[in-house]
C-alpha cells in the first residue's frame, strides 16, 4: 500500500471493526493519554479530505483497539505513503511556469455563468503548467426562451501539454537500530595502518531530532555525533565525524563505541561508512551495514549493542539535492 487512498480503505476497514462511534473513539484516546483525537478530525481523516499526520493516526489506531505490535507497519505504510506526497520540482518551475486552473475547473477559467444567463467562453489555461491550447469549433448563438439568452459552445477539445520529468528526493529502504538512555553500540572496522585520518559516516533518520553519543575509539575518547535538527519530510542523512588521527594512526583496524548523550529519543544507525586518508587521498576503508536483516555483516564487524530500544525497516528519502544528503 503506497498511496492516500489506500490507507484511508485500510483505516475505515479498522473502524468498521473497532464497531465503535467516533465519540467513543474520541474518548478512548483522551483516557490512554498522549494525541487527542477531535472527531471533526477523525471523521476527515476516514473520509479521505485530509491526509492524517502520524500521531493522529496512531491515537486512532490504538483507540481503535489494533494491537501494539502491529503499529510498527502501520507507520511504514505511513511513511511510504508520505513519500509519495512529497513536494515535487518539475521542469516547467524550473523555467518559471505558473500553477494553472485544474481541468476540473473550466467553468471558473472560463468565466462562469453572466448575468442573464449568457455562458461566456475563453481560452483559459486548462493545465497544470504550460498553457492548454482549446480549439472552440463551432459557436451556434440566439437561443432564446422564457427572456433567458444562451450561447452554446460545443466541439470543445483540449490539447494536453508533452509530459514532464518530475524531480524528486532519492528514495531509500534500509533497516537499523536504536539505542536510548544507558545504551550504547560497538562495532570494529578495518583501516589502513598508513592513515593519517579516518572519519565515520552514519546514515540516520533525522525524524528523530537532537540525537547524541559521544564516540570512543580503542578506548580512547574520540569525539561525538553532535546533534541534528529534525526534518520530518526528507528523514535520511549521512553525518560525518573525524576521528583525531592520534588515536587512528597506525592502527589496522578500529573499535568504535557510541554511548549514548541526548536528553530526546533514542540514538539510531542503519549503515556506517568509514573512510581514510592514505598518501593525501581519501577511500573507503570499511562497510558496516547494521540492521536485523544484516546480522552476518553486523556478526563479521563484531557489532554490539545494549539497551535497544528499535530495531526494523525504514523507507524515506534524503533531500532533493545531494550536497544536502551529507552534514557534519
Amino acid at each position: 500500500m503506497t498511496c492516500h487512498e489506500g490507507l484511508v480503505r485500510l483505516l475505515a476497514e479498522e473502524f468498521a471493526r473497532a464497531d465503535a462511534s467516533l465519540r467513543e473513539l474520541e474518548s478512548r484516546a483522551g483516557k490512554l493519554g498522549g494525541t487527542r483525537l477531535p472527531r471533526a478530525t477523525c471523521a476527515d481523516m476516514l473520509a479521505g479530505r485530509r491526509f492524517p499526520k502520524k500521531a493522529v493516526m496512531l491515537a486512532f489506531l490504538r483507540a481503535c483497539r489494533v494491537p501494539e505490535e502491529r503499529l510498527p507497519e502501520w507507520e511504514r505504510a505511513w511513511e511510504r505513503v508520505r513519500v509519495g506526497r512529497l513536494p515535487v520540482t518539475t521542469e516547467d518551475a524550473v523555467r518559471g511556469g505558473t500553477a494553472a486552473a485544474v481541468p476540473g475547473e473550466v467553468g471558473a477559467a472560463a468565466g462562469g455563468v453572466g448575468s442573464h444567463g449568457e455562458a461566456l467562453a475563453s481560452g483559459g489555461d486548462l493545465s497544470h503548467g504550460a498553457p492548454s491550447k482549446v480549439v472552440v469549433a463551432t459557436v451556434l448563438a440566439a437561443v432564446v426562451a422564457a427572456g433567458v439568452t444562451a450561447v452554446v459552445v460545443i466541439g470543445l477539445h483540449r490539447v494536453d501539454p508533452p509530459p514532464r520529468r518530475t524531480v524528486v528526493g532519492r528514495i531509500v529502504t534500509d533497516d537499523g537500530r536504536a539505542f536510548g538512555p544507558g545504551g550504547w553500540s560497538r562495532f570494529t572496522v578495518r583501516v589502513s595502518p598508513a592513515n593519517t585520518g579516518v572519519r565515520l559516516i552514519r546514515r540516520l533518520d533525522v525524524g528523530v531530532p537532537l540525537q547524541q553519543a559521544t564516540i570512543t575509539v580503542d578506548g580512547l575518547p574520540a569525539g561525538a555525533w553532535p546533534p541534528l535538527l529534525g526534518d520530518d519530510v526528507y528523514k535520511w542523512r549521512d553525518q560525518v565525524v573525524d576521528l583525531p588521527p592520534e588515536v587512528t594512526a597506525g592502527r589496522r583496524s578500529l573499535t568504535v563505541v557510541n554511548t549514548f548523550a541526548s536528553h530526546n529519543d533514542g540514538f539510531n544507525e542503519f549503515r556506517y561508512d568509514v573512510q581514510h586518508q592514505v598518501g593525501g587521498r581519501w577511500s573507503t576503508a570499511d562497510t558496516l551495514d547494521v540492521g536485523p536483516a544484516h546480522t552476518a555483516d553486523e556478526a563479521a564487524h563484531d557489532y554490539r549493542i545494549e539497551g535497544e530500544g528499535w530495531r526494523g525497516s525504514q523507507t524515506f528519502a534524503y533531500p532533493p539535492s545531494k550536497e544536502d544528503w551529507t552534514v557534519r
